[in-house]
């Protein structure tokens, strides 16, 4: 891959990740305000506004976009991105139920900060990092169905925290679960359109080494920050 100069474009690019990871940490999964006081106040199955408050996490969901960003980076035919991304919403769909509907509970930093990792790890993937290291590339499905189970795990913990009803709890699980599998698939929509583009222009072996390595620092960032929130916060019980 060459190591041309990157183009103005690319640094607009690297200049955005940066931003995004930045974002993520005070805006990834958080459900506050009216969402939050809503939710606490629901009664009974509603699942139309749940639907829409789980896409609405999952478009507004930085780590999580950027993650997936990773993951199809690239895959170039689109058998192998449903693949994946079947993967990862397998995963995320068992443990956003599973973690509500069994009450397992985490501390939100800790599994935020995985999170965060899970974006550094696909970058160092990308780049070819484990090949170079340790000289054997693990199993990427394994990788994005285990990293999958994390993230549901974090959408788990933002839900637990507002103190659900359990009137209409499962129906309303199943609900905001749909929104996010909606709210990805938009938002993934919007990804693969701007990186065919990009992937047909001259540019695209020169900086995709350079994106892999800032989306590998955005995951560092947000990893750090969720470790000082849980070291300064303390740990949730």
């Amino acid at each position: 891959m060459g190591t041309s100069r990157a183009t103005p474009g690319f640094t607009g690019l690297i200049a955005g990740l940066a931003v995004l990871g930045w974002a993520g940490v005070a805006l990834a999964h958080n459900i506050g305000g009216t969402d939050a006081a809503f939710v606490a106040a629901t009664r009974g199955p509603d699942p139309v506004p749940f639907i829409y408050l789980g896409a609405k996490h999952m478009v507004t969901g930085y780590d999580h976009l950027l993650f997936l960003v990773g993951v199809i980076f690239f895959l170039f035919r689109l058998r192998q991105v449903a693949l994946y991304v079947s993967l990862f919403s397998l995963g995320h769909s068992i443990t956003l139920l599973a973690g509500v509907a069994f009450d397992i509970h985490a501390d939100p930093h800790l599994v935020d900060a995985v999170i965060g990792l899970s974006v550094a790890y696909k970058a160092f993937e990308n780049l070819g990092g484990f090949r170079t290291v340790i000289g054997v590339q693990p199993d990427p499905r394994v990788a994005v169905l285990g990293f999958g189970l994390i993230h549901g795990f974090g959408l788990a913990t933002k839900l637990q925290a507002l103190n659900l009803n359990p009137d209409g709890l499962l129906a309303n699980l199943l609900a905001f679960n749909l929104g996010v599998e909606i709210g990805q698939l938009l938002a993934l929509s919007l990804i693969l359109a701007a990186m065919t583009v990009w992937r047909r222009s001259r540019f695209f072996d020169r900086t995709a080494a350079g994106a892999n390595v800032a989306l590998l620092l955005a995951g560092f960032v947000l990893a750090g920050h969720q470790v000082a929130g849980y070291l300064f916060d303390g740990a949730v019980s």
